[in-house]
């Protein structure tokens, strides 16, 4: 699976590449500034981006801005963030275009090796990838909502871990009940929030995301 990285701090740059190498994912490039970055992933086309918010030269939301304009123009392109903070807006945007294949990790909550390789392979088969404190934000942004107040705690629980990218089985273990009782739960959340019923996974995804961006 070939990698682009954009990472601006060396230490923290070599140790994902050596991490990566490990997982026999190919790191095709890795740079350290918004407009390498921009360039390296139209030019590459990598099965995923693994993007720092914040790259040279502005120090702010240059990496995401890098990775959203590549995504225009290469549709679809998985990328997934790793960021100091919440940054909702930046979160937002990214969702913006409903394509999927996307990815928001808080930095100093990756510390199951496993899980973070998980999620880059999550991304790069389409999926997403949200950290909880990144769902729970976004979730608080819609409290108001007529049709996210519609929805019961179980719902909103079950639509977070929906929102990390988790399955019917993994959210099942997670809640301690029945794969049946989630798919309850998730027929229910899709009916409140009048978005289609579908058993394809993508447009599970889709669906997801384009709930988390209107939040």
């Amino acid at each position: 699976m070939r990698v682009v990285l954009g990472e601006d701090l060396v230490l923290l740059r070599d140790g994902l590449i050596r991490l990566l190498r490990a997982y026999d994912f190919e790191v095709v490039e890795a740079v350290d500034s918004g407009p390498a970055l921009l360039e390296a992933l139209v030019r590459h086309r990598p099965d995923v981006a693994v993007v720092d918010v914040r790259l040279p030269p502005t120090f702010t939301d240059e990496g995401l801005r890098a990775a959203i304009r590549a995504r225009k123009r290469v549709p679809g392109l998985p990328v997934l963030v790793l960021s100091q903070y919440v940054e909702r807006l930046y979160a937002r945007e990214l969702l913006s275009d409903r394509g999927g294949a996307v990815g928001y990790l808080l930095k100093d909550r990756v510390s199951d090796v496993r899980q973070f390789v998980d999620a880059i392979r999550r991304v790069a088969a389409g999926g997403t990838a949200m950290d909880p404190e990144v769902v729970t934000q976004l979730l608080a942004r819609g409290g108001r909502d007529q049709s996210l107040a519609a929805l019961t705690p179980r719902e909103r629980e079950v639509l977070s871990l929906m929102a990390e990218g988790r399955s019917n089985g993994a959210i099942a273990a997670r809640l301690f009940v029945t794969e049946k009782a989630v798919g309850k739960h998730i027929a229910n959340i899709f009916a409140k929030l009048d978005l289609p019923l579908s058993e394809d996974d993508n447009r599970r995804v889709l669906a997801v995301l384009a709930y988390l961006d209107r939040l």
